[in-house]
């Protein structure tokens, strides 16, 4: 047989030497190896930083930071503030998120429609506006509830710049969350249980405690541990509230440790590894209750219809309920800021105030370039960081379920490391990676591009993984028996499959990422403002009215654009299906 000439023979691949042949990385190792890298740099690098930071300085291994971050002598009331703030929260949020998860599900409660807007639009409500409205309800000086009650109990009645003031509106703030938890439990769970008990004699009482409670305690208290955590690591209302009145917590301390001048780097490094620490220990406790949870599985094979349980004359009372807390949850928050935001001057509501009530707040909003531009920035980053994490997770997800490479896993657990990373410790470890950094980043609004996409890295992922899960593998397996390559195949097969599970995750860090206010109050500069920034400035300022027309704004740009993106993933949905 004639040797085929050298113009003849088919191309090689890649320049590394094998066996004697040589060949070149196909597009699906360099795809897999960039995004692999890509997450380890955004996970590790971080918190490398952080602790190198922490422990070392110019002369070497140190322990000082810790000294002066755990020598103060008001140490010890800081740690107490804090767990006395994160677990009360926890405990409000799960006994009101717990109680309406029930109602709605497994009874007949009346006003089922306000459950699904009680969930949903606090969720949407970024946290420094939920904070600002209920300072605006609740302030000693200038709430309105303090005012309407006054002739009867006396001026300042309600005081929300207390540890139980912050409990409550964090609280409020994060039983939406819990609803959503909570209810996901209750319909999984085998409701013929509950009726044998009551047919045996039982009082309802009797059977939520007994039954019901021990059915879900793996979700109950998997909801109090990371509520707990969420509360550890919320800043908006221990800035607002707590600092007011001098009490710290972790998050508040560390913010001003870094405000002062020259800012103590170290000690706030060192105040950051103990909440890491909480942070990591409350996730880990999640994560093993959950997997203990199976022992409480109830949903087998057997199919099963839940009958609600009549509350007879109890109903009107559970009405009630859902009433006050769509309430105080939506409608009172809602109401404060967009009256305050007609206002020349905050003022109790009154007659003369109403008739004063204009639009030049909004005026004055649409003439300050500062407003422009943060708004122009939470678009850009909304959009720019939802659509790169969802786009990399996609991928990413790809490698953890469908490959074959070894330690694929790591992957996954890389991808899910920042959700134990609270904002503000995120905010402070790119801080040290970027200040030392030869690459101009810090003070752009690069920086906080690539802290948004690391922060919301886990929820990206958590979308991409469930809906790849989903898709079988046959579909993949016939596009390249017909000849497709592997990007062939993922762009035009396993893409438009996943588009709903991308869009819902899309979707949801366009919403987080207008409410991110810890990792940005660290790392913003003049000019790089986003909308949570502003709205932090004008509190300083005490700019109440001006505040409240820019959250009015704020939280409409995000109505519309979650009614944007899902109705554009509900068609991608059905043309895909």
């Amino acid at each position: 047989m004639a040797t085929a000439t050298r113009s003849e023979r088919p191309p090689r691949r890649l320049t590394v030497a094998r066996g004697g042949r040589r060949w070149w990385p196909t597009p699906k190792i360099l795809i897999g190896a960039g995004v692999a890298l890509g997450i380890g740099y955004l996970a590790i690098v971080p918190l490398y930083y952080l602790l190198w930071g922490t422990f070392f300085d110019d002369k070497g291994f140190t322990l000082s930071g810790f000294t002066r971050a755990y020598g103060n002598s008001r140490i010890g009331e800081l740690i107490t503030n804090s767990l006395w703030f994160a677990v009360g929260a926890a405990i409000l949020a799960l006994v009101v998120g717990t109680a309406l998860a029930y109602l709605n599900v497994r009874t007949d409660v009346p006003f089922k429609g306000l459950f699904f807007a009680a969930s949903i639009i606090p969720l949407v409500i970024p946290g420094i506006l939920y904070t600002v409205a209920w300072i605006l309800l609740a302030s000693p000086d200038i709430g309105l509830m303090n005012k309407a009650i006054e002739p009867v109990l006396g001026p300042g009645f309600f005081d929300v710049f207390t540890v139980w003031g912050m409990v409550w509106v964090e609280g409020l703030h994060l039983s939406p969350i819990v609803f959503l938890l909570m209810v996901a439990a209750f319909r999984s769970m085998d409701p013929s249980l509950e009726e044998s008990a009551l047919m045996s004699g039982a009082s309802r009482t009797t059977v939520f405690r007994r039954v019901t409670a021990p059915l879900v305690r793996p979700a109950i208290v998997a909801a109090v541990l990371i509520m707990t955590v969420r509360s550890l690591e919320s800043f908006e209302v221990p800035a607002l509230l707590g600092l007011q009145n001098g009490i710290f917590v972790f998050t508040s301390r560390i913010y001003l440790m870094l405000r002062t001048y020259p800012p103590d780097l170290a000690a706030a490094g060192a105040l950051a590894g103990g909440l890491l620490l909480f942070a990591v220990v409350g996730v880990a406790l999640s994560n093993f209750i959950g997997r203990a949870g199976r022992t409480y599985q109830t949903v087998t094979g057997k199919g099963f219809r839940p009958r609600p349980l009549e509350l007879g004359k109890w109903r009107p009372v559970a009405g009630a309920m859902v009433i006050v807390y769509f309430i105080f949850t939506v409608l009172a928050p809602l109401a404060v800021l967009l009256y305050t935001s007609l206002l020349k001057f905050y003022q109790p509501p009154s007659v003369a105030a109403f008739k004063s009530m204009n639009l030049d707040n909004y005026r004055a909003l649409a003439h300050m370039d500062k407003a422009t531009t943060a708004l122009k920035n939470s678009l850009f980053l909304g959009v720019a960081s939802a659509t790169l994490v969802m786009a990399v997770m996609a991928i990413a997800a790809w490698l953890v379920i469908r490959s074959k490479i070894p330690g694929r896993q790591i992957i996954d657990q890389l991808a899910f490391m920042p959700l134990v990373i609270p904002g503000l410790v995120l905010g402070l470890a790119l801080s040290f990676v970027y200040l030392r950094s030869p690459v101009p980043i810090y003070g752009t609004i690069f920086i906080l591009l690539i802290a948004y996409c690391t922060r919301f890295m886990p929820y990206g992922m958590r979308y991409a993984v469930t809906s790849m899960q989903q898709i079988g593998s046959e579909l993949e397996e016939s596009a390249q028996v017909s000849g497709a390559s592997w990007w062939q195949t993922f762009r035009r097969v396993l893409l438009p499959l996943l588009s709903p599970g991308l869009v819902a995750g899309w979707i949801y860090i366009l919403v987080v990422s207008f409410r991110e206010l810890s990792s940005s109050i660290l790392l913003y500069s003049p000019g790089k403002e986003v909308l949570s920034i502003l709205i932090f400035e004008q509190y300083e300022n005490g700019q109440f009215t001006v505040l409240s027309a820019l959250g009015v704004v704020m939280v409409l740009t995000l109505v519309v654009l979650v009614f944007i993106a899902y109705k554009l993933g509900a068609k991608i949905g059905l043309r895909d299906g």
